[in-house]
């Protein structure tokens, strides 16, 4: 009988078949004592997955704080009103603290009619000073003016 003789293959030639790749490594939890059966451990991100499908059922369940019709409230403007006839190609402006005022530079007030200027100031956690100047330059006489935040105050003042 004549014996056959099986050719060795080189292992540097040879090409790997597609599907004995390696398989990437998965997490595991450590195991918590000694068990008395053995079980796989569960690697972390199924465990992830199915806490994100419990928390997603629970979530379905209870209603939703959104639900409720949202209040939103509406900015306080301070308004300030002067009731005076300071010639025509003149402006009136403030100067104070409080409500985006400075007392370095003027804010220009808003000619109503002939003889009313008006000027709405934004939000201010506090009170607003104040005083008015003829073209920025000439202070109105007397003491400094406060208002509240959100109020409207109208005045005539003196030059």
């Amino acid at each position: 009988m004549k014996k056959i003789k099986k050719a060795a293959k080189s292992s540097a030639s040879a090409p790997k078949p597609a599907s004995k790749a390696k398989a990437k490594p998965t997490k595991t939890t450590p195991a918590r004592g000694p068990s008395r059966t053995t079980k796989k451990p569960v690697p972390v991100k199924a465990k992830i997955r199915a806490k994100k499908r419990r928390v997603l059922a629970a979530s379905k369940l209870t209603p939703t704080p959104t639900s409720a019709p949202l209040v939103v409230r509406a900015p306080l403007v301070t308004t300030i009103t002067a009731h005076i006839d300071i010639g025509f190609g003149n402006a009136l402006y403030l100067r104070g603290e409080g409500a985006d005022l400075s007392w370095d530079r003027g804010t220009l007030m808003n000619c109503v009619a002939d003889n009313c200027w008006s000027l709405p100031l934004p939000e201010s956690g506090r009170p607003v000073i104040f005083k008015f100047l003829v073209n920025d330059l000439s202070w109105s006489a007397g003491q400094d003016y406060t208002v509240a935040s959100g109020d409207t105050l109208a005045t005539t003042p003196t030059f």
